[in-house]
C-alpha cells in the first residue's frame, strides 16, 4: 500500500490534480451558478431551463473530438499536439468567462447565451484533451493514481465555482441583486483558470507518435465539415416537435428517436461532403469509423457487454443523486446541515474514496475495483432508505452522506481507470469521449423520471429501487471478468 501511495505524490499526479481543477471549474458556472444568477435577475423560469441546453456540449463532445485528434494548431510543432489544444481550450475558457462577465440578462439574453455556449464548448474541448493527455502520459498501472488526483482537483473546483461563487456574491450584495457582483465573480473564476494554463506550460507532451494526415487545406475542410455537421445536429434536435406523453415510456422512446434521427442526419450530411469530394473518404473513416472498428476488433463479442456496462455503471448513484438534496429538504434537515455535511464533509469523503478506488485498481485491477464500486454504490442507497424511515438525526445524516460520497469517489475513480484501460492509444481522444458520453446517456435519461417515481412509491421504496437497478451491473462485471479469465 505504501509503495503505491508514492505515485499519488508523483509530479505527474500533482499536475493532473491541477488539470482536474481546471476541468471542474467551468462546469457549475454554466449550470447551477448560472441558474441562481438568472433567478436573482427575475428571469422567467421557462427561459432559465432553456439555458440547460448549453449542457449538450458535454453530452455530445465526441462529435468534434476528431478535430482535436486530427487538426494541427499552428503552434503545435514547438508546443506539442495535446498541449497546444489544451492551452487553446483554456485560453478560450478564460476569454468566454470574461465575455460572460459583461452579460446583463435583463439587457440582452442573446449575448449571454452566446458567451455561455462558448464556455461550454471550450470546457468540453478541454475535457477531451485532458482525458487523452492522462491516458497517454503514463502506463496503465499508474492510471489509478492519476485518475484519483484528477477527481480530487475536479471536486474542489466544483466547490469553488459552485458554493464559492455564491459566497463571493453574498459578501458583496447579500440577498439584494447586484449585477456587478455576478459579473465580478465570473472574472474571478477566469482568473482561477490561470492554474490550468501554468500546469499546461509545465507539463510534458505525451510521448506518442502522432500521424496527422492530409494537407493544411484538407484539415481546414475536414474541420469545417465537422463543425457544420454539429450545428445541423443541434438544429434538427432542438427543432423537433415538442410532443408530451402521459406515458413516460413513450416520452423516453421519443427522446431516443430524436437523438437517433439527428445522428442519421449528420451521417447523411458527411456522406454528401464525401460524395462531392469536399472531404476525403479516408479522412472521414479515420475520424469516426476506425475508432469504433478498432474497439469491436479488440473485444469481439465481448464488446457489446462492455458497452452495456459503460451505459449502466453509474445508473444507481445518478438516479438516486438527482433526488438527494430534495429529499434532505423535504425530510426536514436545515440548509446549514445539508451544506456542511453534503458539500464540506462530502468533498473530503469523495476525495478519500477516489484515492481508495485508485489504489485498489492499481493493486487488484480495474474490473475488481469496478465490482467493489458497484456493490458499495448500491449498498449506500439502502442507507438512504433507512434514513428516510428514521427520525431526523444529524449524526445519521452525516454518516449516510459520508458513506455515499466515499462510495461515489471509489466507483468514479475505478470507472475512469477502467475506461482508460479499454481505450486504444491510437484513438485515445475519440474512443474515451464516446465512452464517457455513453456513460451518462441512459442514467441521465432515466434520472429525469426520478421525481415521478418518488411521487408513486415514496422515498424509502425509491431508494431501494435505485439500489436494485444496480444489480445487473454487478452481474455484468462478473460475466466480463469470467470471460476474460477463461481467455487467459
Amino acid at each position: 500500500m505504501k509503495s503505491k501511495f508514492k505515485y499519488f505524490i508523483d509530479q505527474r499526479s500533482i499536475r493532473m490534480f491541477f488539470l482536474g481543477f481546471s476541468a471542474g471549474l467551468p462546469l457549475l458556472l454554466v449550470f447551477s451558478t448560472l441558474s441562481v444568477w438568472l433567478t436573482k435577475a427575475d428571469i422567467e423560469r421557462s427561459t432559465i431551463t432553456l439555458f440547460s441546453w448549453v449542457g449538450f456540449a458535454y453530452s455530445f463532445k465526441f462529435l468534434w473530438t476528431p478535430i482535436v485528434d486530427h487538426f494541427k494548431l499552428p503552434f503545435s510543432n514547438n508546443f506539442g499536439h495535446r498541449k497546444s489544444w489544451l492551452f487553446f481550450s483554456q485560453i478560450m475558457i478564460i476569454f468566454s468567462l470574461i465575455l460572460a462577465s459583461f452579460s446583463d440578462p435583463n439587457l440582452s439574453l442573446f449575448f449571454m447565451v452566446i458567451s455561455f455556449i462558448l464556455i461550454a464548448f471550450s470546457s468540453a474541448t478541454q475535457d477531451i484533451v485532458i482525458d487523452a493527455f492522462r491516458i497517454e502520459s503514463v502506463s496503465q498501472k499508474l492510471q489509478g493514481a492519476l485518475s484519483s488526483m484528477y477527481l480530487a482537483g475536479y471536486r474542489i473546483a466544483m466547490i469553488v465555482s459552485g458554493a464559492g461563487s455564491l459566497w463571493f456574491v453574498s459578501i458583496q450584495s447579500g440577498e439584494t441583486y447586484l449585477l456587478d457582483s455576478w459579473q465580478f465573480v465570473y472574472r474571478i473564476m477566469a482568473l482561477f483558470m490561470i492554474i490550468g494554463i501554468i500546469t499546461t506550460i509545465l507539463s510534458k507532451e505525451p510521448n506518442i507518435k502522432r500521424k496527422i494526415t492530409g494537407s493544411s487545406n484538407d484539415q481546414i475542410k475536414f474541420t469545417f465539415s465537422i463543425l457544420t455537421s454539429i450545428i445541423i445536429f443541434f438544429i434538427i434536435y432542438l427543432n423537433f416537435p415538442d410532443l408530451s406523453y402521459e406515458n413516460k415510456l413513450l416520452s423516453f422512446s421519443y427522446d431516443l428517436i430524436k437523438i437517433l434521427i439527428s445522428f442519421i442526419s449528420i451521417l447523411l450530411f458527411l456522406n454528401v461532403f464525401v460524395k462531392i469530394n469536399f472531404i476525403k473518404t479516408d479522412k472521414a473513416k479515420i475520424a469516426y469509423i476506425h475508432p469504433i472498428l478498432d474497439f469491436l476488433k479488440r473485444y469481439n463479442k465481448l464488446a457489446i457487454f462492455i458497452l452495456l456496462l459503460i451505459s449502466l455503471y453509474r445508473i444507481s448513484d445518478i438516479v438516486m443523486g438527482v433526488m438527494a438534496n430534495i429529499f434532505y429538504v423535504e425530510k426536514g434537515y436545515t440548509l446549514e446541515d445539508i451544506a456542511f455535511f453534503s458539500k464540506f464533509l462530502g468533498l473530503f469523503a469523495t476525495i478519500s474514496g477516489g484515492i481508495l478506488g485508485g489504489i485498489f485498481a492499481m493493486n487488484f485491477g480495474a474490473l475488481r475495483a469496478l465490482l467493489i464500486g458497484s456493490i458499495i454504490a448500491a449498498l449506500t442507497n439502502i442507507l438512504f432508505a433507512i434514513l428516510a424511515i428514521s427520525e431526523i438525526d444529524t449524526f445519521l445524516l452525516a454518516s449516510v452522506i459520508i458513506a455515499d460520497n466515499i462510495a461515489s469517489g471509489f466507483a468514479g475513480a475505478a470507472f475512469i481507470v477502467f475506461l482508460s484501460s479499454i481505450t486504444s492509444i491510437k484513438f485515445t481522444a475519440t474512443q474515451y469521449a464516446l465512452f464517457s458520453s455513453l456513460m451518462l446517456f441512459i442514467p441521465k435519461l432515466i434520472a429525469g423520471y426520478s421525481g415521478l417515481l418518488v411521487n408513486v412509491v415514496g422515498y424509502p421504496f425509491f431508494f431501494i429501487i435505485s439500489a436494485v437497478i444496480g444489480l445487473p451491473v454487478i452481474f455484468l462485471i462478473l460475466f466480463i471478468n469470467n470471460i476474460q479469465i477463461s481467455k487467459k
